[in-house]
């Protein structure tokens, strides 16, 4: 008898959006329930490695199509896994809440038309097939011996049922019981095209109606001559194993017979949103052994760094027997590793030497793993170096990026070290008070404005024996560099020493641990003020690095440097020694303070500054200072602020 059963609630919202969505596309439904019969082929497949005492153990691994025009109904059946009642249950009835729920707002957010796109993968494929079926009937015996058949049915409302059915074979039986309006599926040339252009490639023999031979071509692509094989195929193939139906942005299709034997199609993504509407949930290519596939995600045939690329590796050395545990073990996998490694990474130096344009268009979308990989696998540090590119003070844009070899070959006279500066985009970097000092002796400054720069940086100290510096180190010393200053862009005098004094002195007062200390620039020339960094090493930047992480961080204390040529400081000075308690100068001090920090993309609250600069801008206006509203931008008194300093120290002790 029948058993009733209702649906996860999420899975009543997205049938009722796929019954009552029409797409340009639903013939995706087919390609959908093919790939579920691969995948149960494929489990099963795996399943005999190691266990022969499974049901019909000899019967051919293949899928089977049946149309009936008359009644209207499409038939796909496969000699797979099979379904126990719990798997029945567990597969058909509930599915992940985050899947569903991104499925449906991606659904809702869809265009028409768009469906192709989205169906499928967010582990919904099966419930496509209601966009053309009034009702769906399951008949499944599980590769175990003593499981029953069972039948499973639903209209694609809120319940389905459950019974105990006949089924002498292994595998599954799909019903699709067509609606009216879809009742064009139900015709052999018609599943013939669709398999051609969306299942050419699966591994199992899929055939259509009486045929005798297979309408796929169910060849392994990997395996062919590269000579024989058309661009056009490549991309079908990558489109098929991804389902994202951009052309990837580049494929190396490798053979070898010593040391090892293997095959290998690997490809370069067109993008790098892989997120929630990629088929592929997690990193990793697929594994085959002697085209038996073992692992749907192995992720020790690349390292971490090259997690991006997609595809298929095919070994005849690997045993067939061997469970997925042991595959990560096996000296066969390191070898296999090594040498993918070395041919992904030959072949993307290659192209940023030679193919520059096309290299940088991969280097857009996942430069931010390559940079990764410096610090995550120093082994690799030499292969990584050719493939970073960077923006610097010479670039016109932020497209115009160079790499490590040109900034060397450019170095002025004098110059050992590489220069950079970290910030937060193209436009505030080069608008920095720090580059001040190097562009007027024509010393050009790398930009790193990735938010993973500072974690390269922790394996990336120097480049050929140049040492990286960053241009906000205190210490750095140009005086024998470059080009000697142009003495005629000094437009002010200097504050006489004494009165500079009292100012820096008044700076440390109001900023109090806020600051490491007050001093005196002997390099800016457009600013009024900079941070420097006294630290050394990869703790001047942990802060940013644990930002990145999302952990907990402190904002580093720095030094603060005055321009004492610069009219700013001239002006508040004044106001200092002729009005010392005048309230608009701790604004100021407070600003220029605030300034820094924003320059250097670390306020921890931009916004912040809203208040004191309309007061700022009220005093430039005319408002007499003694109407003007301080306590609207009142900072903590300097003591609090030294617990903050404390804190950042002990957090920078723990880092280093």
């Amino acid at each position: 008898m029948a058993e009733t059963y209702n649906f996860q609630a999420e899975i009543q919202q997205v049938l009722d959006i796929l019954v009552h969505s029409l797409y340009t596309e639903r013939e995706i439904f087919l390609r959908e329930l093919i790939s579920n019969a691969s995948d149960a082929l494929n489990r099963v497949q795996f399943e005999m490695l190691t266990n022969r005492d499974v049901q019909d153990a000899d019967a051919e691994l293949a899928i089977e199509i049946k149309v009936d025009e008359e009644a209207g109904t499409i038939t796909i059946s496969d000699t797979g896994i099979g379904m126990t009642r719990d798997d029945l249950i567990n597969n058909l009835g509930v599915i992940a809440r985050s899947g569903a729920k991104a499925f449906i707002q991606a659904m809702k957010d869809s265009q028409n038309g768009g469906g192709a796109d989205i169906i499928g993968q967010f582990g919904v494929g099966f419930y496509s097939v209601f966009m053309v079926a009034d009702k769906i009937q399951i008949t499944t015996r599980s590769y175990k011996p003593e499981e029953p058949a069972y039948v499973w049915e639903s209209t694609g409302v809120a319940t389905y049922t459950i019974e105990e059915g006949t089924r002498e074979a292994r595998g599954t039986d799909i019903v699709v019981y067509l609606k009216e309006d879809a009742k064009e599926f139900a015709s052999e040339w018609k599943v013939r095209d669709i398999i051609r252009r969306h299942s050419d490639y699966i591994a199992f023999p899929i055939y259509v109606g009486e045929g005798e031979e297979a309408v796929n071509k169910q060849q392994a692509i990997w395996r062919q001559d590269p000579k024989e094989i058309t661009d056009e195929q490549y991309n079908d193939f990558y489109k098929m194993l991804t389902l994202d139906w951009n052309a990837p942005l580049y494929h190396i299709h490798m053979r070898a017979d010593v040391p090892l034997q293997f095959y290998a199609l690997l490809y370069i993504p067109g993008g790098n949103d892989l997120g929630i509407l990629s088929p592929r949930k997690e990193p990793g290519l697929k594994l085959y052994a002697r085209k038996v596939l073992i692992q749907e995600y192995n992720k020790d045939l690349l390292p971490e760094y090259l997690g991006f690329v997609q595809g298929v590796v095919d070994s005849e050395d690997l045993p067939l027997n061997v469970s997925r545990e042991s595959v990560q073990a096996n000296r066969i996998m390191a070898n296999l590793k090594k040498t993918l490694t070395n041919r992904v990474l030959t072949e993307l130096k290659r192209m940023a030497e030679k193919d520059r344009e096309n290299y940088l268009e991969i280097y857009e979308q996942f430069g931010r793993f390559i940079k990764q990989g410096i610090a995550a696998s120093p082994t690799d540090r030499t292969d990584i170096e050719p493939l970073l590119f960077f923006a610097s003070t010479r670039s016109e844009s932020p497209d115009e990026l160079f790499t490590l070899e040109e900034y060397i070959e450019r170095r002025v006279e004098g110059q050992d070290d590489i220069y950079y500066i970290i910030g937060e985009d193209f436009h505030s970097v080069s608008r920095s008070p720090h580059l001040d000092a190097f562009r007027q002796r024509g010393i050009e400054v790398l930009y790193f404005t990735d938010p993973v720069d500072p974690f390269m940086l922790m394996g990336l100290p120097d480049y050929k024996s140049h040492t990286l510096r960053s241009v906000d180190e205190a210490d750095i010393d140009l005086s024998t560099v470059g080009q000697a200053v142009d003495e005629e862009t000094v437009r002010r005098e200097p504050l006489p020493e004494d009165t500079f004094t009292v100012l820096r002195d008044h700076f440390a007062a109001v900023l109090g641990g806020r600051v490491r200390d007050v001093r005196q620039s002997k390099s800016l020339t457009g600013s009024p003020a900079r941070l420097v960094s006294d630290e050394s090493g990869a703790s001047r930047q942990m802060f940013r690095i644990n930002r990145l992480l999302d952990r907990d961080y402190e904002l580093p204390v720095k030094v603060l440097e005055l321009n004492p040529r610069h009219p700013l400081l001239h002006n508040l000075s004044g106001m200092l020694q002729h009005d010392a308690d005048n309230p608009l100068v701790n604004v100021v001090v407070e600003q220029v303070f605030e300034t820094a920090l924003l320059q250097d993309g670390i306020h921890p609250d931009p916004s912040a500054m809203a208040a004191r600069l309309n007061l700022l801008m009220q005093a430039a206006t005319g408002t007499p200072v003694t109407e003007l509203d301080y306590e609207a931008v009142r900072t903590p008194a300097p003591e609090a602020a030294e617990v903050v300093e404390s804190e950042a120290t002990e957090a920078e002790d723990d880092a280093e």
